[in-house]
């Protein structure tokens, strides 16, 4: 562009600013718009030489683009220079406007700084406003002030070399350069906002692919898991809602995924285990519990909660895994009830026995016993026949506690209801708990003439007519060999008397035995359990009852055979 008087700019100079300014601002990236604007300053604004000094993010500025001479292209660009250099630069020389122009006569100081640059040769002016090689001229190129004010901040500096007419620029040449340092500060903000974005849009694209690609594997994972899963709502009006639910789990309770939906893990579980469920699923863990299958029946499963969170603030939810141990507690409770059961009857072994007694007993037998003792032992009434997976029922426990010394009352220990006995032979009314000892006469013989296989056959008729003839919450255990022992609470001393009758006279009745029918007969002690006797001292007491009694009957009221 010629140096012209700014009321003679010619329309082909006004054109090529146009047309340098369009380019810019066409550009398809960062660096296609930085060189885009170093080729402006030489096409459109008559300069021989032209570079793009970019500010970056640590201040300091990178030789981003240059034009007009190959070689000083290779040696400088890429080259960084400092940003206290730059200051230092920009706040010298002659202010031309917004450009900074340093004279040849002041530049030498500028030699040895950081700032990449390049030198040329050539003769030294022969007029007052001829350029001079060492003539430095410096365009900054400020970004827009917000909501369009003033100028904002730096975006980097255009360096200027030669002008192509060899003359200082003039009013217009000046005018045109600031223009255009202006527009290109425009174009390199809005080259970097959209190198911004696009990077931003491509990091987002990443990111749903990877959210998409994990949704896919959790989705894969969750519904084709060998053992059943559920998603559950947590906390509010609606916690513990099931919201999905796998195939696995779905095939596991017979119920359809509609109909999941229509159910929390409160509606399915045992009416026993509801409380370990609301402890599990407040906060997340492990439980074994029993959850309703379609056709009413229960299955035991291990449930594991995850809390876990749909985003970083969203809400929270319940991830059950629900596996099926039916099996597995069927085993433990065989096991359970093979360590406590007879095998050949089924019923109570001698060590349940005494784990059953013992629980009614504590050491201390009470001197007072407080008014409501008869409405507390009442209570027992409903022990029903626990086998070792479960243990005695919640109100027969605490007998590990020191109860006062004898003659200080009961105040404080009502955990606990003692076991008390009729007093002497008389019935005076008193009602306790009842240890029958049953001996069977002739069922040696048996086991000698016919074999163990009737013997083994005689016990098991034994065991089942002694276990209807007792009330539901009463114990019968076999003792070992032909010997029974029945718990029976509540009983006064006549109560039991008519109990051990009854009981014999369903024993001495014919039993049919490999063939043939064969009878046996049965002798009964009857003793009393009360605190402040060990479980093997009211055993055998019962015992000794029961031998005096076998003793005191005549032998041919001893039936067997």
């Amino acid at each position: 562009m010629e140096a012209e008087s700014e009321p003679y700019v010619r329309l082909a100079s006004l054109r090529q600013l146009h047309r340098g300014m369009a380019d810019m601002n066409t550009a398809r990236s960062l660096a296609d718009t930085l060189q885009t604007v170093a080729d402006g300053v030489v096409d459109a604004l008559g300069y021989e030489l032209a570079c793009v000094n970019l500010v970056r993010p640590d201040g300091d500025l990178v030789v981003a683009a240059f034009s007009g001479n190959a070689a000083a292209e290779a040696l400088i660009t890429g080259r960084v220079g400092s940003r206290e250099s730059w200051e230092r630069r920009l706040s010298m020389g002659e202010s031309w406007g917004d450009l900074i122009f340093i004279p040849h006569t002041e530049g030498w100081v500028l030699d040895d700084d950081d700032v990449p640059q390049w030198y040329t040769d050539g003769p030294a002016p022969r007029f007052e406003d001829e350029w001079h090689p060492s003539d430095r001229l410096f365009a900054p190129m400020y970004a827009p002030g917000p909501q369009g004010g003033g100028a904002g901040e730096l975006v980097g500096v255009l360096s200027v070399d030669r002008p192509r007419n060899g003359r200082l620029p003039g009013a217009w040449g000046r005018e045109a350069l600031q223009m255009y340092a202006f527009q290109a500060a425009i174009a390199i903000s809005n080259a970097r906002l959209r190198s911004n974005m696009q990077r931003a849009l491509v990091r987002l694209e990443r990111e749903q692919q990877a959210l998409r690609a994990s949704e896919e594997s959790f989705r894969q994972a969750f519904e084709y898991a060998p053992s059943g899963m559920a998603v559950a709502e947590m906390g509010g009006d609606q916690h513990g809602r099931i919201l999905r639910t796998n195939d696995a789990l779905c095939r596991l309770l017979g119920r359809p995924a509609s109909a999941m939906r229509r159910y929390s893990f409160s509606d399915l579980v045992h009416p026993e285990d509801i409380g370990t469920l609301l402890r599990t699923s407040a906060e997340g863990g492990r439980a074994e519990l029993r959850l309703a299958r379609r056709d009413g029946t229960y299955v035991w499963v291990s449930l594991r909660n995850s809390v876990v969170a749909d985003a970083a603030d969203g809400p929270r939810f319940l991830l059950s895994h629900v596996e099926d141990i039916e099996d597995r507690k069927r085993r433990e409770l065989h096991l359970a009830h093979r360590a406590s059961h007879d095998s050949l009857t089924g019923l109570p072994n001698s060590a349940e026995l005494r784990a059953r007694l013992s629980a009614r007993l504590c050491r201390q037998r009470p001197s007072v016993l407080p008014a409501a003792v008869d409405e507390a032992m009442a209570a027992f009434e409903s022990f029903d026949s626990q086998d070792a997976a479960h243990g005695p029922p919640a109100f027969d426990r605490g007998h590990d506690f020191d109860f006062p010394p004898e003659g200080e009352g009961l105040e404080g220990y009502d955990h606990h209801v003692h076991a008390i006995a009729p007093d002497g032979d008389r019935d005076d009314g008193a009602k306790g708990l009842a240890v029958l000892f049953c001996d069977l006469d002739g069922f040696k013989s048996i086991n000698d003439r016919f074999g163990h296989n009737a013997g083994d056959a005689v016990l098991i008729e034994v065991a089942r007519r002694l276990s209807n003839g007792v009330r539901d919450g009463d114990t019968v255990a076999r003792l070992g060999g032909d010997e029974f022992v029945i718990l029976a609470n509540g009983l006064g001393r006549a109560d039991a008397q008519d109990l051990a009758v009854r009981l014999r006279n369903e024993i001495i009745q014919p039993i049919r035995a490999e063939g043939r029918a064969v009878r046996v007969g049965a002798s009964f002690g009857i003793g009393w359990a009360h605190c402040g006797m060990t479980a093997d001292e009211v055993l055998k007491s019962a015992d000794e009852r029961m031998y005096v009694e076998k003793r005191s009957r005549p032998k041919q009221h001893r039936r067997a055979g």
